[in-house]
């Protein structure tokens, strides 16, 4: 079928329309090509998917290692995903290929916290019974919030009073990939009041040390003695493939101690230490 037109010329309306179904098809077949070299597979856990190219977006979803996504285009080091359940939104570009990138911003790290104890887990006891564990979680969350503000990824091992073996706490940062990995504790001596101060313990000299002096350093003005950087066998650490530092902010069963170590002001100011001296060690790693 054809339709005359002015001057002689004439629409062949079929082939026309072949041509269209041929164009459409080759653009349809180069869009999928596009978008399947686009694919890519999660390699870490708890990966923040937000509702823009920010930190400062909120977050809309996670991702857990091993599944598959979509990348549609990127801005700003950030790319704009499709993910499985078919919602859609924003990844870190530095967080997403984390494993072969060097963080150097708290806003580009994934740092695990590790509230000691937990559960039937009391930990230690203060003069008058109260438990390690209690306090372990308040500092945790208070270093959460401002690790939070300052745009990085934070993983709890445990964010009630709930019980938590020592392996999985440790896996927990190598799973993630984690770009620190800090436990929070507080000391017992064998006998009440009879010793006092703060402790920042490594295992790995060659992963860890940089990591526990640089927030010992900052710990100088809690209203504690700063006993300085020593070497701990503690599980968490030693089964602990990322850098590592177990702290021991106090001695629960010296009065002193316990009284600060139960006061909002000493652990907010403690929560700031520590992330001062997490910060100091992103930067200069």
């Amino acid at each position: 079928m054809s339709t005359k037109r002015k001057h002689g010329f004439s629409i062949n309306w079929p082939r026309v329309i072949l041509l269209i179904i041929i164009f459409c098809t080759l653009c349809l077949g180069i869009v999928k090509t596009t978008t399947y070299l686009k694919e890519t597979v999660v390699t870490s856990d708890n990966i923040n998917v937000r509702t823009g190219p920010s930190t400062s977006n909120k977050v809309l979803d996670t991702l857990k290692k091993g599944e598959r996504i979509t990348i549609i285009r990127e801005k700003n080091n950030w790319s704009y995903v499709s993910l499985p359940n078919t919602k859609k939104g924003w990844v870190a570009n530095w967080i997403l290929s984390k494993k072969n990138a060097k963080v150097t911003k708290l806003s580009e790290a994934t740092i695990v916290l590790d509230p000691g104890h937990g559960g039937n887990d009391s930990g230690a006891l203060s003069i008058k019974d109260k438990q390690e564990k209690i306090y372990t979680l308040q500092i945790v969350k208070k270093v959460a919030y401002l690790l939070k503000k300052r745009g990085a990824n934070v993983i709890l091992t445990r964010d009630s009073d709930s019980y938590v073996d020592l392996a999985p706490r440790a896996k927990l940062a190598e799973s993630n990939n984690a770009d620190a990995f800090i436990s929070f504790h507080f000391d017992s001596s064998p006998n009440d009041d009879e010793a006092t101060g703060l402790t920042s313990y490594y295992y790995n000299k060659t992963a860890d040390l940089a990591l526990a002096n640089s927030i010992n350093a900052e710990l100088n003005d809690t209203g504690l003695d700063n006993r300085g950087t020593e070497f701990g066998d503690f599980l968490v650490l030693r089964d602990n493939t990322q850098p590592s530092v177990l702290l021991e902010l106090g001695y629960i069963n010296t009065k002193y101690d316990f009284k600060l170590i139960q006061s909002s002001s000493f652990q907010e100011k403690t929560a700031k230490s520590v992330v001062e001296g997490l910060t100091n060690y992103i930067q200069n790693k």
